[in-house]
């Protein structure tokens, strides 16, 4: 019986701290018999946000070891789809050598939001849940 190749998903965000993070979490963690994800930004930030580890945990995936990695660190590897998860990433979307099918699913950044830390966990809560439901179904169509 041979092992079928799990397909490989490059997840773009600007700063690879919450957005792509959470979605490389969700499809690790649901969709990784047929998938491998991988996230970066076209401008990385320092961290991931605690926020988006804090929301991930809520629903049991742990992304609190990842960091934040430029696109150029992914940019020569082969993939199966490159998805960017907000508008800057897709103007600045680097040109991959290899031809590759990019799709564009935009999340609001869960960073911008304002008011007290309950407030700011709530939109990241949001963020994360539209992730799953709008994200994940693109993959599962494909693989």
């Amino acid at each position: 019986m041979t092992e079928t190749r799990r397909l490989r998903v490059l997840i773009l965000c600007t700063g690879n701290s919450c957005r792509s993070q959470m979605a490389q979490g969700w499809v690790n963690h649901l969709l990784g018999s047929r998938w491998e994800a991988h996230s970066a930004g076209t401008s990385p930030a320092p961290a991931v946000h605690p926020l988006a580890v804090r929301a991930m945990e809520e629903v049991g995936i742990d992304i609190s070891g990842a960091q934040p990695t430029h696109v150029e660190r992914y940019r020569t590897e082969p993939w199966d789809l490159v998805v960017t998860v907000c508008d800057s990433a897709r103007e600045s979307c680097p040109v991959f050598p290899q031809p590759v099918e990019q799709v564009h699913v935009s999340f609001p950044d869960p960073a911008l939001a304002k008011g007290s830390e309950g407030e700011r966990l709530a939109v990241f809560r949001a963020v994360r849940d539209d992730i799953e439901a709008r994200l994940l179904p693109v993959l599962r169509r494909r693989g």
